[in-house]
């Protein structure tokens, strides 16, 4: 429904055109599609891992310096590719007496 809503709708309709994807000559359409993603920041540094539909991509980052922060607030955060500004993970914490 995330996707639906963001416009991404012709994969998950009947008139999608999976066939350069698969070898099926039936008609296709993507029924859904799970992700699960952590990031873990600690004095040794960031870990961040993700995985989507069965496919699995684990990256382990480093921070190029050392920051002091304290996180007894609230606050976003966003990892992104040093090259490119692509933006790999983004998230917020609401409340950080919860995180476990």
């Amino acid at each position: 429904n995330t996707l639906k809503g963001l416009g991404l709708l012709l994969p998950f309709s009947n008139e999608a055109d999976l066939t350069e994807m698969v070898d099926a000559s039936s008609n296709l359409s993507v029924s859904s599609i799970f992700h699960k993603s952590f990031i873990e920041v600690n004095e040794q540094g960031t870990e961040a891992g993700a995985a989507s539909a069965g496919v699995i991509a684990l990256r382990s980052l480093r921070a190029p310096e050392k920051i002091d922060f304290v996180a007894d607030h609230p606050f976003l955060f966003v990892i992104k590719e040093d090259l490119t500004g692509v933006v790999l993970f983004s998230g917020h914490i609401l409340d950080p007496s919860q995180a476990s």
